[in-house]
């Protein structure tokens, strides 16, 4: 955003709340402000927005958008906590679950896993949709990180981080539809990249697709990031006190395939 742009304040109407932003936010980056959670996962912080989950859909004056990549102008009509896209937005986390191999309790990640923990704020406690049980490849070549594909959800965090902040470009896509999946730049896996344990796209992943060797299990259950907050209280909280989420537990129970 530019100097000319912070100058710029611009006002619109997220929920029936009349929010304040700047020129060159997005939708997302003003609800954040604002302390308006919108879910997402593909998006992160410093990233170039993708607008691949879908899980940011808000209405706009009438029609869908992506939040994280539509700029927000003065006047907006924005619907963010609606019945019909909390109902979408449960319906993506649910598939994302069928389309991978997602069990939790048996993953580093669970309870620091964004996943999870929307499957947890949208109150997903059992599988809708049949499994696919899909066999993808794993790689263990490198000394310090595994990639495991089966909990890969194509958020595509790794592939800008290691552009943007590594400044590598160790990952990519390759494949398309339901063969889409994760590649890494070099023939011969990842240990044959220049990739580094410290590097952010290990960071970035949302789920348990990129781990760091030998630092697995380290937290203690209850300890981790989710096990007591539920996702979204970050945003939430920079108002004034976090509104009740009925559907997010205040511990950490197992819904099927996950703890």
């Amino acid at each position: 955003m530019s100097d000319s742009d912070e100058a710029t304040a611009i006002q619109l109407i997220i929920d029936g709340t009349e929010v304040t932003g700047h020129a060159g936010q997005t939708i997302l980056e003003v609800a954040d402000s604002a302390g308006i959670y919108i879910p997402r996962l593909c998006w992160l912080e410093n990233l170039t927005p993708f607008g691949a989950c879908r899980v940011c859909v808000v209405r706009v004056n009438g029609r869908i958008h992506s939040a994280c990549t539509l700029p927000a102008t003065n006047g907006m009509v924005v619907e963010n906590d609606t019945e019909e896209l909390r109902g979408f937005r449960k319906n993506l986390i649910d598939m994302l679950f069928a389309e991978g191999n997602h069990f939790c309790m048996f993953c580093e990640r669970s309870g620091a896993c964004e996943l999870q923990a929307l499957a947890y704020r949208f109150g997903i406690t059992a599988p809708t949709y049949p499994a696919l049980f899909p066999h993808r490849e794993i790689d263990a070549t490198h000394p310090d990180i595994l990639i495991d594909r089966n909990r890969c959800v194509l958020c595509a965090r790794c592939i800008r981080a290691s552009k943007e902040s590594d400044g590598k470009g160790v990952f990519g896509f390759a494949g398309r539809g339901i063969q889409k999946h994760l590649i890494v730049s070099a023939e011969g896996g990842l240990a044959e990249t220049n990739i580094d344990a410290s590097d952010a796209a290990i960071s970035a992943c949302p789920t348990g697709t990129l781990l760091r060797k030998r630092t697995g299990f380290a937290v203690p259950v209850g300890e981790r990031p989710f096990d007591r907050t539920p996702i979204g209280t970050e945003v939430e909280s920079t108002t004034g006190p976090t509104p009740p989420h009925p559907s997010t537990p205040t511990s950490t129970p197992a819904p099927a395939g996950k703890e």
